[in-house]
């Protein structure tokens, strides 16, 4: 085990607002029940923008983003069973202890044993491992993948196959888990079912291949940007539509095109308008509608209460339902053996320092 302060490359936000900075940081080796990992990839999602925005309350600076990464275990703090230096681990950003009443619940994967410390950017302990410039430099979701080396509880690391290529796997620790898991664990689509999915960005896109791996016979996508149809289409939407095409609400065109409503509906982009649009668009008596996108601080949703009164059930998902430790390795495991698709989701493969670049072509839509 080495107990070295290691010097490396990492993305600082220094402020809200601003372009992330490389710099050489220093990274302080694991305490108990910590792990040290050499990330190999990441991957950048609306979450880690949207807090570099300022519009996150629980956002501190200056931070290390990032939480969609994959790499190798390099040292282990005190007490650490689960890895050991050399396996290859994906970071989590919702951990599983296995001993709160959370993760003793089937009902549900919030672990919430280092909820308090992860949501204030420090370890379990209180204190952070990174430094630059003489400055303390917080965590982020528990993960901070925008830098070579960083420092994760033992509860929020899953160890996976070795053989496994770790610049693809890397967004299985967030967008993919999160849209495949909304239709097999938090929706439970039947095969048959007709689904609609709002938001045709790598999460939904996750989405629709859940619908198709769950066997349903109509995948409508919805995107106010019609060059994500073809895409939607390769990954299992039977069709697509542009909400600017019609006159009418979305909702009634849904209503209309499907005889009554969905049978399932996905917001995939955090509009709370969007997600009212969601659950009227459902079939009246049994239709199930759940909320992906995670929608800015503050925001509140509403519908007439009639529309649940009339049998529609309203649901919202966080890393799809899946019980994190557990359920990554098998997809990864899913992915080698080719059930999932992950390949499919990249679209630019970009060097370190081109990070900002990469937020960029997010932002817009590419």
């Amino acid at each position: 085990v080495s107990f070295e302060v290691i010097k490396c490359k990492a993305a600082v936000a220094w402020e809200a607002g601003k372009p992330l900075s490389i710099e050489e940081v220093e990274v302080a080796p694991p305490k108990a029940h910590e792990v040290r990992i050499k990330l190999f990839a990441t991957a950048v999602c609306h979450t880690d923008a949207y807090t570099l925005s300022g519009a996150d309350p629980e956002g501190c600076f200056p931070v290390i983003l990032g939480h969609e990464g994959a790499g190798i275990v390099e040292s282990v703090g005190e007490g650490v069973t689960k890895v050991k230096p050399g396996d290859t681990v994906i970071p989590l950003y919702i951990p599983q202890c296995g001993e709160c009443k959370f993760c003793k619940n089937p009902k549900t994967n919030l672990c919430q044993k280092i909820r308090i410390t992860q949501g204030k950017g420090l370890m379990p302990d209180g204190t952070c491992r990174f430094t630059c410039k003489g400055k303390q430099i917080y965590h982020f979701m528990g993960t901070s993948t925008f830098s070579e080396y960083t420092v994760v509880a033992d509860i929020s690391v899953a160890k996976i196959d070795a053989a496994a290529p770790l610049d693809k796997v890397c967004l299985l620790g967030c967008g993919i888990s999160t849209g495949y898991g909304a239709v097999v664990n938090t929706a439970q689509v039947e095969r048959g079912s007709t689904c609609a999915v709002f938001g045709l960005g790598g999460v939904g896109l996750a989405v629709i291949m859940g619908c198709k791996v769950a066997g349903a016979s109509r995948i409508i996508g919805i995107d106010i940007n019609k060059n994500k149809f073809a895409k939607a289409k390769e990954f299992g939407a039977t069709e697509c539509i542009n909400p600017q095409d019609f006159k009418k609400p979305i909702q009634e065109v849904l209503v209309e095109m499907t005889d009554g409503g969905v049978d399932y509906s996905f917001e995939c982009i955090g509009n709370v308008g969007v997600m009212r649009a969601a659950l009227e668009a459902c079939h009246k008596g049994w239709g199930v509608s759940v909320i992906v996108g995670v929608a800015a601080s503050g925001q509140e949703i509403s519908t007439r209460p009639f529309q649940l009164v009339t049998g529609r059930t309203w649901k919202g998902t966080a890393f799809g339902g899946w019980k994190s430790v557990d359920s990554v390795p098998k997809l990864v495991t899913d992915y080698m053996s080719k059930k999932i698709k992950v390949d499919e989701f990249v679209t630019h493969n970009l060097p370190f320092d081109k990070v900002n670049e990469a937020l960029e072509l997010m932002h817009s839509g590419e």
